[in-house]
């Protein structure tokens, strides 16, 4: 028997609609590519998203095509996040970062309509257009900034003008897809995971209630992990959802802007990578203090090291340690403590925000061996994690090759993560499955390594990776970038500082310097280009 309620279907409109509805005083606050800084309310937002929805109607843009986007975090690329969906197209966001290869490739898999793109990445699009497909650009300028390009760019301002302000936005199924975000390929060519307007609206709703004790009522937001990458963790559709004003930084991501752009728009909450945190932090301490309001960050894409947690925990920075990837939407674990151990001491409370928290609503995990059989959730066992839910990707989007390795039988899929779970539900991610190193039969947890290491003060960044070795088959290297290249840490100094955390045999058994670490598209350490930059070193 069926409850006799309404069905209404589950559109990503709706969250623009409520939040222009019920607060009229939030904000979006974006650092111009022109240089100056923008404000609007949600309901001048929506005003401009209709506009340009009737915009792309009259480019002959309808439903299920594929309207890309080149971008940086702006009020622009918000409002197309919500024009071209609210007609069921779909919105596609572009990682710059991306070899020209892969962009090429994507642009082409992807079959993209039109393309929006920021001034910044101009010239990148005008080396590639003879390799791209066939599609109408449109420059996010107004006229005033608008260059002269090889284009033929239509500019976005002025499409905007003329058009009707407001419309009831067209109804369809939920399961309709509204958004389509590719991997940054680091294992062959890039796979497209394909979001759904249920999809995302379930999203929103599963990190407004996870995070709603740290996050407060209308919390200001500095999205610094960008729109492009797995559409800024959802805070495109949740800070809508809870009123949050975002303060959007566009393209000036380093540590003395951003500590500059939280303290004059008093941001209370920013979310980001590691790497943006250690330059943060490194301005923290340049000028002595934290920005007034910051009280809050979210960290993901990679391992945050407890040193750097325990570093903006001390200065009343609370860290939220989550976990997700492009194809779970992508929070799978959030770090927000509950109750009970909010009132454990120090220590205590830093070892629970060492692993990568609890699941969020929605959102089901088992770990398995080799042989497929479920390990224990005892803290101790490991194996690889595997997910399911309402959020997380059945499939790539055309790759059917791809979407049957990742799913097994039972219909979960296959992170690549190798886990713990504890009994009271706290993830620990010891290692990429690709990246653990199997020294005599035996595990190292690359990322334990790591993150014990750069608690030393001499240590600015480091990865460890694998090397052959004729008798316990693989010994880890690790490879440092120095704080100070006058002042290199020894060997024996790094060692000094893991034996207190690490068995001996899980020690590196060689140290190389470098002036930078590869990063990948997303801002991780590239251990794959690290592998094979030093395929020929000789271990001691």
């Amino acid at each position: 028997m069926d409850g006799l309620m309404m069905h209404r279907p589950l559109i990503q409109s709706g969250l623009l609609d409520y939040a222009a509805d019920s607060f009229p005083d939030a904000e979006i606050v974006s650092r111009r590519v022109e240089g100056d800084l923008h404000r609007q309310t949600y309901g001048a937002a929506r005003k401009r998203a209709v506009q340009l929805s009737f915009a792309l109607q009259q480019m002959g843009i309808g439903a299920g095509d594929r309207v890309a986007t080149l971008a940086w975090n702006g009020y622009r690329h918000f409002e197309i996040y919500y024009a071209a969906p609210g007609i069921g197209a779909i919105c596609h966001t572009i990682n710059p970062r991306l070899s020209a290869e892969q962009l090429i490739f994507i642009a082409h898999h992807a079959g993209d309509k039109v393309l929006f793109l920021d001034l910044t990445f101009l010239p990148i699009v005008e080396r590639l257009k003879d390799r791209l497909p066939q599609m109408r650009y449109v420059l996010m300028t107004d006229r005033a900034n608008m260059p002269e390009n090889s284009l033929d760019a239509l500019c976005y301002e002025d499409l905007l003008l003329g058009q009707p302000s407001d419309r009831d936005w067209p109804e369809f199924p939920e399961t309709t897809a509204s958004g389509l975000c590719y991997t940054s390929g680091t294992t062959g060519d890039p796979k497209g995971t394909l979001y759904s307007h249920r999809s995302n609206m379930l999203h929103a709703m599963s990190v407004v209630v996870c995070l709603s004790a740290d996050l407060g009522p209308q919390p200001r937001i500095l999205p610094v992990v960008p729109l492009f990458h797995v559409n800024a963790w959802g805070l495109p559709f949740a800070g809508p959802l809870m009123g949050a004003s975002l303060v959007m930084p566009g393209p000036q991501l380093d540590g003395s802007s951003l500590w500059q752009l939280c303290e004059d728009e008093a941001v209370e909450s920013a979310w980001g990578v590691p790497t943006i945190w250690q330059g943060l932090y490194a301005e923290i301490r340049r000028r002595g203090a934290k920005p007034d309001a910051l009280r809050h960050i979210v960290v993901g894409g990679s391992a945050m090291p407890r040193s750097l947690t325990e570093g903006f925990e001390q200065l009343g920075i609370e860290v939220n340690h989550a976990w997700g990837m492009t194809e779970t939407s992508p929070l799978g674990s959030h770090g927000s403590l509950p109750v009970s151990s909010r009132a454990e001491p120090f220590e205590a409370r830093m070892a629970l925000k060492a692993t990568q928290g609890r699941r969020v609503f929605g959102v089901e995990m088992k770990i398995v061996d080799d042989a497929g059989q479920r390990q224990p959730h005892d803290g101790n066992a490991m194996g690889q994690l595997f997910v399911r839910g309402n959020t997380i990707a059945s499939g790539y989007f055309n790759n059917e090759e791809a979407s049957r390795k990742v799913i097994d039988a039972e219909g979960w899929f296959a992170t690549g993560d190798i886990a713990s779970i504890s009994p009271d539900g706290y993830l620990t991610l010891r290692d990429r499955a690709k990246d653990l190193i199997k020294s005599g039969g035996e595990w190292i947890s690359s990322i334990d390594v790591e993150n014990c290491a750069l608690a030393h003060p001499k240590v600015a960044q480091c990865a460890v990776i694998a090397m052959p070795h004729p008798k316990w088959g693989e010994r880890p290297l690790m490879i440092v970038k120095p704080a100070n290249a006058d002042d290199r840490p020894n060997l024996s100094e790094i060692h000094e500082v893991l034996s207190p955390h690490l068995a001996q045999w899980q020690l590196p058994d060689d140290l190389v310097f470098v002036d930078e670490l590869p990063l990948t598209a997303t801002g991780k350490v590239s251990k794959l280009k690290l592998r094979e930059q030093f395929r020929d070193h000789v271990m001691p």
